[in-house]
């Protein structure tokens, strides 16, 4: 073999696609062609200087010192199999590997076996760092795509023009990404894959004590089978659910479906993912009628005990086999400390662990202070004192609790107080969180990071579930829990507070320091009304009004109802402000005539507070109720006009742009576009004037709406692109997917069907991964209006437009057409 090229080196891989049945169709005439696709291939390799490294059956893995003869080798051995059948998948990736005696290693030699592997026969697919140094000269963008590794996107190019179907990447799915590499577990996926195949095993249970691997072995069993579900994978973890009540709810999150889950699931071919169940075990019906109902749904779960249904089939994950399990613990060590190596000690460890992910990733973390001998040493003489749990509770959970309650017992004491605190969190926090409510430092942290016991990523902390279990634990044996959870609800009633998102404040603007505070908020919710302050829960609530409404109305809506139907005394104030906020929750989730009641039994409590404002923000909100739901234009007319009054009255400045935009609802409503427009054209004026910018936003889409209607699209591009630049620097979610609509229309009034069905796509994309408001009774009207179709070339764009994060859908929508 000639020296392998060092340095910036190209990698280039090879595939035959369908190699088995091509052995069938052939028989003995298969050598002889597969002899010739060899020489064929070689003799382009070397003629760009490939460097063959290495040949399995009938693949290829070839070396270039430059990425223009990379590609260059890879057109020409195309071209050379194009009259023959066999067809050819390449994948080109350009990297720094290291180079050892035995070949190439390191993430860049995977990344380009796995690019290959997500191709076509025919197809060469080019990694971002490739393009980068050959130049997008003959190469067609792709867009992100997931590989079935589980690592971050990996931006794919085509060399050449052809036609292809949609790569096999994970773009149909919401599956997390993982921080580090899936070790061994061969024997298990290959078991889980015969079990998928099998049309009687509809739900897949992994059970196992926690910290086995259930989790991460469901996540590459499910990774690696997306291509045979033409619906998607979705993800549905439920950590931080502990009523019962909410599976579906979180299952329709994950899908993006509001309504009945079964009827948005219809007959789709798709694999759910459950994550977690054993403690919302009772909820187990739930996903029994979704399997009845929907038969091309398959499930895998996690659960550490069985969920007892008829369509379950249990797979017990096993510890790692020993090899696994010292690869493993090698390859957690090293993380912390690169020079580690290895020793007979470290297999003894393994042993004494069960071989459990967890208990060694927790065991690994030490060799940055212990060497593997003591690290083996206090394994034996802790873990029988710290062993504990019922008898009939298996082996391997007692020592991983053994092994926890290790790591905790060798914390200090300020350290153990942070850590047991800390587990009164759900969803993660921040590090001023911890510190208001949990007393943890700065170097308390860093320091259960290290150790692996608290998660660091995206400036926030967490726990594993089963680590937070043993230190809620901790927490109840200790002095602490009331006055931990109490802390916990001030700091959250606080942050809710400043974030203000009431109709005194607003309605708020930045939903972001919110949005990652969800679980922590309802577990506030949660504790305030099990310990009976069910008047803080209705304050708290209340400051939430339109978080609830950009968010889950449908939640919003639920807690309202029942805060309000429990009888608790409330203050007249916070009773019309609740009320009004309820109101607002059902219209959004579509209970137009609950929220019509409600919404006229606001105006009743507020007028006997004699609060104008209060009076007028409700009879706005009538007006339009009146004007949409009970089709009055007339009657909705004269409750905006006594809208005016009362808060021309109360001296409020955003009351003005409300009735103006509200009044041109009523034009439209009665065929005069032009009237409509300079009501909303005036309103958005008004809004940005008073900073109400939740109310400018809406403006603007009725601008640009009604200039699309009057056949002025390049007018209302302007007006489009305000809007999608608000919707984003507020983190809108809601006006941001409209703004992709809005975009959608204008592309496709000016013929543009691929970037108008492109964007549909991204919108499609976006109703999957969570719930858009009102969206599914306006969806069918602006599908119309957009043109929607099905078609090769519409078909193509749309599951482009699918494979976009809302951001990159955005950059797209805000670039000219």
């Amino acid at each position: 073999m000639r020296e392998l090229p060092r340095g910036t080196v190209t990698f280039l891989f090879t595939d035959i696609e369908g190699s088995t049945r091509l052995l069938h169709e052939l028989g003995d005439g298969y050598a002889d062609v597969l002899g010739e696709h060899r020489r064929a291939l070689r003799a382009a390799f070397a003629a760009h200087g490939g460097v063959e490294v290495d040949t399995q059956g009938d693949a290829f893995f070839v070396a270039f010192a430059r990425a223009r003869d990379a590609l260059a080798a890879a057109e020409q051995g195309q071209e050379a199999l194009a009259p023959g059948p066999i067809r050819v998948r390449m994948g080109v990736h350009t990297g720094e590997p290291i180079v050892t005696d035995e070949g190439y290693v390191g993430l860049d030699v995977h990344r380009a076996a796995r690019i290959a592997a997500v191709g076509h026969g025919g197809q060469v697919l080019v990694s971002q760092a490739t393009r980068e140094l050959a130049g997008p000269a003959g190469l067609k963008e792709l867009g992100e795509h997931r590989l079935k590794d589980l690592t971050a996107p990996e931006r794919i190019y085509q060399l050449g023009e052809g036609e292809f179907p949609p790569l096999r990447s994970l773009n149909q799915s919401n599956l997390p990404v993982q921080p580090t590499p899936f070790v061994g577990r061969e024997k298990e996926l290959g078991e889980l894959f015969v079990l998928l195949r099998d049309p009687s095993a509809r739900m897949l249970t992994l059970t196992g004590a926690g910290g086995s691997g259930k989790t991460r072995l469901a996540l590459q069993a499910a990774a690696a089978v997306v291509e045979g579900y033409p619906d998607g994978v979705w993800w549905v973890p439920l950590e931080a659910v502990r009523e019962p009540d909410r599976v579906a709810a979180e299952i329709r999150s994950a899908l993006g479906a509001s309504g009945d889950l079964a009827e948005h699931v219809g007959q789709r071919s798709m694999l759910l993912v459950i994550d977690n169940f054993e403690q919302v075990v009772d909820g187990a019906p739930a996903l029994a009628e979704l399997l009845a109902r929907c038969p091309n749904v398959r499930m895998i779960v996690t659960s550490r005990e069985l969920l007892r249904l008829a369509a379950e089939r249990e797979y017990a994950v096993p510890p790692l086999v020993e090899q696994e399990s010292v690869g493993f613990f090698d390859g957690r060590a090293r993380v912390v400390d690169p020079t580690f190596e290895p020793d007979d000690h470290v297999i003894a460890i393994c042993r004494r662990l069960d071989h459990l992910p967890l208990a060694l990733e927790l065991a690994a973390a030490r060799v940055r202070a212990l060497s593997t001998k003591q690290i083996l040493e206090r394994l034996e003489h802790a873990l029988p004192l710290l062993t504990s749990g019922a008898r009939d509770v298996p082996e391997r959970q007692r020592t991983l609790r053994g092994a926890i309650g290790w790591s905790y017992e060798l914390l200090p004491p300020d350290e153990q107080a942070a850590f047991r605190q800390l587990a009164v969190f759900a969803g993660g926090w921040s590090l001023d969180a911890a510190e208001r409510v949990a007393g943890a430092s700065l170097d308390a942290l860093q320091s259960l990071v290290e150790k692996s016991l608290v998660r660091f990523a995206d400036e926030r902390y967490s726990l594993l579930e089963t680590i937070r279990e043993f230190a809620l634990e901790q927490l109840e044996e200790s002095d602490e829990p009331e006055a931990t959870r109490r802390r916990h609800f001030d700091y959250f009633a606080e942050l809710a507070a400043a974030e203000d998102t009431s109709a005194e404040a607003g309605y708020g603007v930045q939903p972001g320091a919110l949005l990652s505070e969800v679980a922590n908020l309802r577990a506030a919710l949660d504790w305030a009304v099990s310990a009976g302050e069910l008047e803080r829960a209705v304050e708290l609530m209340v400051v939430l009004e339109n978080f609830w409404v950009s968010t889950d109305p449908f939640e919003g809506a639920r807690r309202y109802g029942e805060l309000l139907a429990s009888g608790v005394f409330l203050p007249d104030r916070l009773r019309a402000r609740a009320t009004r906020a309820y109101a607002g929750s059902l219209w959004i989730s579509g209970d137009y005539e609950q929220a019509h009641r409600m919404n006229e039994r606001g105006v009743a409590l507020f007028r006997e507070l004699g609060d104008d404002e209060g009076i007028g923000v409700l009879l706005h909100r009538l007006g339009i109720s009146t004007l949409v739901h009970l089709e009055d234009p007339v009657q909705a007319r004269g409750l905006l006009e006594r809208s005016r009054e009362h808060q021309h009255r109360a001296g409020s400045e955003r009351g003005e742009a409300e009735v103006v935009g509200a009044l041109g609802y009523v034009a439209r409503a009665e065929g005069d576009l032009e009237a409509a427009l300079d009501h909303f054209s005036r309103s958005a004026e008004l809004a940005a004037e008073t900073g109400f910018i939740w109310w400018e936003l809406g403006m603007l889409a009725a601008v640009v709406e009604s200039l699309i209607r009057l056949e002025r699209v390049d007018e209302a591009e302007p007006a489009a692109r305000r809007h999608l630049d608000l919707s984003r620097s507020i983190g809108d979610r809601q006006q941001s997917v409209f703004a992709l609509v809005l975009h959608a229309w204008i592309a496709a009034r000016r013929g543009d069907v691929e970037r108008a069905h492109l964007l549909w796509g991204a919108v499609e994309a976006e109703e999957r991964r969570a719930p858009i408001g009102q969206w599914d009774t306006e969806r069918d009207d602006y599908a119309a209006r957009v043109g929607i179709r099905s078609g090769e070339e519409p078909d193509r764009a749309r599951l482009r437009g699918r494979g976009l994060s809302l951001e990159a859908a955005l950059d797209t929508a805000r670039a000219s057409g």
